[in-house]
C-alpha cells in the first residue's frame, strides 16, 4: 500500500472534522475548516487546467468563511485531525502554521508571525493544545502536547508539553497533565 492510500480522503476527514465539531454543518468553525481541507484537497488536481475551477471555488468558500465569519484559514497552513475552532470572529492563522490533532482554539485567537522581517516565522502547535479566547502566538515558537494556552495570553517562547502559559507577556507554569479520553 502506498503512501497515499493510507493518507485520508477529502470527505473522510470533513467527516471526521463534522464529528469533531459536535455533527453540526452549520458551525463557522467546521465550515472554515472543509473550506480548508477543499483546499488542501484541490492541490493535488493535475494538470493545473483542471485545478483552475476548483481553485477558484476554494477562493470562494476561503473568502465567505474570512469575511462572514471572521475565520481566516489559508490552505496552506498544516492542520491535524479532530480540530475545532469553536466560536467565530477575529481568527487569524498564518499560512505557515502547523496545527496538530485535537486542538481547541477560540475566538480571537491569532496564531502569527512576530515581526515583517521574519514573514515566514510561524507557531506550530503540538496534539491536544487548548488555546483560550483572545490569545496571540507569534514567532516560530513551538507549543508542546496538551498545553494550555489562557485568554488574551501572548506567547512569544515555546511552551513545554503538559504545561499552562498565562499573562502578558506569557509567563509559563507547570500544570497536571489531562488524561486522554
Amino acid at each position: 500500500m502506498s503512501g497515499a492510500d493510507r493518507t485520508p480522503g477529502l470527505f473522510r476527514l470533513i467527516a471526521e472534522d463534522w464529528r469533531a465539531n459536535g455533527r453540526d454543518w452549520t458551525r463557522p468553525g467546521f465550515r472554515a475548516l472543509a473550506a480548508h481541507r477543499f483546499g488542501v484537497w484541490r492541490m493535488t488536481i493535475r494538470p493545473h487546467l483542471l485545478r483552475a475551477p476548483l481553485s477558484l471555488l476554494y477562493r470562494l468558500l476561503y473568502r465567505r468563511a474570512r469575511n462572514r465569519y471572521g475565520i481566516e484559514l489559508p490552505y496552506s497552513a498544516g492542520v491535524g485531525r479532530h480540530v475545532v475552532i469553536e466560536h467565530q470572529g477575529a481568527i487569524v492563522i498564518h499560512g505557515d502554521s502547523v496545527i496538530g490533532d485535537r486542538c481547541t482554539i477560540r475566538q480571537g485567537v491569532t496564531l502569527g508571525n512576530r515581526s515583517p522581517e521574519h514573514p515566514l516565522e510561524a507557531p506550530t502547535l503540538g496534539v491536544g493544545v487548548d488555546i483560550g479566547a483572545g490569545a496571540k502566538i507569534l514567532g516560530a515558537i513551538h507549543i508542546g502536547d496538551r498545553a494550555v494556552i489562557g485568554a488574551n495570553a501572548v506567547v512569544l517562547q515555546d511552551v513545554p508539553p503538559d504545561h499552562l502559559a498565562v499573562g502578558v507577556p506569557a509567563a509559563i507554569r507547570p500544570r497536571a497533565p489531562r488524561q486522554e479520553p
